[in-house]
């Protein structure tokens, strides 16, 4: 089995995050959360065959603006931006198949 890359420090602020072309998802958690460990398999094997997507698995913590700004109360949460647009958002997603849902909806929207 793949072992998920693991979430680190990230400098994006949310001015770039909304400015960033195309299809991305922001991963934010810890790797010491329990959740995170448990749905990380899950966001791997979902993102399987969706090249175009960027994957960003941001640490969130005290003091992290980035999921501030974004709202973030509960790890992990997946937000699936467009161009900069939020398309979808899963908090404590346990299966592949509501993570692939959602990357249906970012990929089908133009």
């Amino acid at each position: 089995m793949h072992t998920p890359h693991p979430y680190r420090p990230s400098s994006l602020t949310r001015d770039q995050a909304d400015a960033r072309p195309g299809a991305v998802l922001l991963d934010f958690g810890t790797n010491w959360c329990g959740y995170c460990r448990g749905a990380a398999q899950a966001v791997e094997d979902a993102l399987a065959g969706h090249a175009g997507v960027t994957h960003l698995r941001i640490e969130d913590g005290p003091g992290r603006r980035l999921g501030r700004s974004f709202g973030v109360r509960l790890w992990p949460t997946l937000i699936f931006l467009r161009d900069g647009v939020e398309i979808a958002r899963l908090v404590r997603p346990d299966d592949a198949g509501e993570i692939a849902q959602a990357l249906a909806m970012l990929e089908s929207t133009p």
